[in-house]
């Protein structure tokens, strides 16, 4: 009696087609699961791909943000590639009987070399653009249309305009309030008269810490009108968390009536930048 030999015109076993077709049925659920699950959540492809990096609201956040997309999106291809080979090699050297013992290997010296340069290219670049974007965003030209002196104190913060002969200061229950006039670059000189803070305002893609003894410069040009949460990004002390205060960035006659407002309340001069405290020193570190 004739017995069926269960091949495919193509040659291939059926169960081995069963088995294929089965592994990309199992594929495509699994990207498709991925693909519901995301639309799902309502993450945009910024939050998903870049972690959701704010939009730039100085002319200089874009170098920093174009930094960060392509870091990301090299990251990506090189984790897909890497996943992609992970998955083919698993797949292409399985082992297919019980009994089969897949080729053994030792040495593969054009491989290894591979491995090694191609890592070795990548992190040198990487480096050339971070070095190149980090030197153009820290270059101070002295071309400022306004000086902003920023005191971080314990446990606030104090914004000295020089150019206006005016200051405003918070208190850790009411947040310090610095405004800036949009579309005009300013000069930022960071002071501390007690610890190491850090002057952080998320949207302008940027941080620096404020030293005590040290005066840190950067220069920015905020070009979007609004308001941006600041804050220490500086491990301080107790009141660290505390340490917040607004950026407003408004049009030049807003800001001419913000200072005469500051002014007429009599905040003329400069903040006193000696302001400090004991709160969370040691006895031996206090110094009064």
């Amino acid at each position: 009696m004739r017995q069926s030999s269960h091949v495919s015109p193509a040659g291939v076993p059926r169960a081995a087609q069963a088995r294929r077709r089965s592994r990309v049925r199992a594929a495509l659920i699994g990207v498709g699961a991925l693909a519901v699950t995301l639309t799902a959540s309502g993450c945009t492809a910024n939050e998903v791909f870049f972690l959701d990096l704010p939009d730039p609201a100085t002319k200089e956040g874009a170098i920093t943000q174009n930094l960060w997309d392509g870091s990301w999106t090299a990251a990506w291809a090189v984790g897909a590639l890497t996943w992609g080979l992970m998955i083919w090699a698993a797949i292409a050297y399985r082992r297919r009987h019980k009994d089969e013992v897949p080729e053994q290997t030792k040495y593969n010296i054009p491989i290894e070399i591979l491995y090694t340069v191609v890592p070795l290219i990548m992190i040198l670049g990487l480096f050339f653009f971070t070095a190149r974007d980090q030197a153009e965003i820290l270059a101070v030209n002295n071309d400022q249309d306004q000086t902003v002196n920023v005191v971080a104190y314990r446990w606030n913060w104090g914004f000295n305009y020089l150019d206006e002969d005016a200051y405003s200061v918070g208190t850790p229950n009411v947040p310090a309030e610095l405004v800036l006039p949009v579309g005009e670059k300013v000069r930022f000189e960071l002071t501390s008269p007690d610890v190491i803070h850090s002057f952080w305002v998320p949207a302008f893609l940027f941080k620096m810490d404020v030293i005590p003894g040290k005066t840190n410069v950067f220069e920015l040009t905020p070009d979007k009108v609004g308001t941006y949460p600041g804050r220490c990004a500086e491990l301080c002390g107790v009141d660290h968390s505390r340490m917040l205060f607004t950026v407003r960035v408004v049009e030049r006659a807003e800001f001419d009536q913000f200072i005469a407002d500051m002014k007429a309340r009599g905040q003329s001069g400069l903040l006193d930048t000696g302001m400090s405290n004991d709160l969370g020193q040691m006895p031996d570190e206090r110094t009064t």
